[in-house]
């Protein structure tokens, strides 16, 4: 519990409460999820994929920095909003397997290319993230933390990271959560977010077995990586 000065005791429900509805406005929102795909964006971008006008968009930035959703980076002329970091986009995927839940037998509405596979923040997500998550499991490379709920990695899945070209003591080492499951909305099952599931994804980035579409979240094969992904994890379309 946090007290700021000559206010009352400010409880985690209120913050909470605070968080939900900067998220509940659907302007807010739409702009939240124009920044899950890990990319700043200006105000007047946001302004656009929100359909709110400049001044609308700037004082909905201004909560969204206040609640701590967001972060600003000036450069020149320009002031570029980020994500607050991996917390805020794992919340925001979460939403979106709450928002599509159903009783009835799940049916993906997820546009293909965007189910095929896509970056969630800074991991990857889709289809082959969630056969990804699958396979570093089968093979033993990730095992249950003993805190619960995140991942760790075995010898095995450490000699097998590092032939990849991830620096696995890096990962662990850096001021975020290591490894975990993150639920993906589209497939309604796991993949691996967390700083090891980024090195990932920048490692299949550097070895051009995946590119990003320049306009949406969307992640291209290359033929090159459904060869390794084939090879190297049994993975094929």
């Amino acid at each position: 519990m946090n007290v700021a000065r000559g206010r009352r005791p400010v409880h985690a429900d209120d913050a909470v409460s605070g968080i939900a509805a900067a998220i509940g406005e659907p302007a807010r929102a739409r702009m939240l999820y124009g920044l899950l795909d890990g990319r700043a964006r200006t105000s007047t971008e946001l302004a656009a994929m929100a359909d709110v006008t400049a001044s609308t968009a700037s004082v909905h930035l201004h909560r969204l920095r206040t609640e701590g959703l967001v972060n600003v980076l000036a450069q020149g002329r320009h002031r570029y909003y980020s994500l607050a970091g991996a917390s805020v986009a794992a919340a925001l995927e979460a939403l979106s397997v709450v928002a599509g839940a159903s009783r009835r037998a799940f049916v993906p509405t997820t546009p293909p290319r965007l189910r095929a596979a896509r970056t969630c923040y800074d991991h990857i997500a889709g289809t082959l993230g969630v056969a990804l998550h699958d396979r570093f499991k089968a093979l033993g490379w990730l095992t249950a933390h003993a805190s619960g709920g995140d991942y760790d990695v075995s010898p095995t899945g450490t000699n097998a990271f590092e032939g990849l070209g991830i620096d696995v003591g890096a990962a662990r080492g850096l001021r975020r959560r290591f490894a975990y499951p993150c639920l993906d909305w589209s497939e309604r099952r796991h993949h691996l977010a967390g700083a090891l599931g980024a090195a990932f994804l920048n490692a299949a980035l550097r070895k051009r077995w995946v590119t990003r579409d320049l306009d949406s979240r969307a992640l291209t094969t290359t033929a090159a990586g459904r060869r390794e992904f084939a090879a190297r994890f049994g993975l094929r379309e």
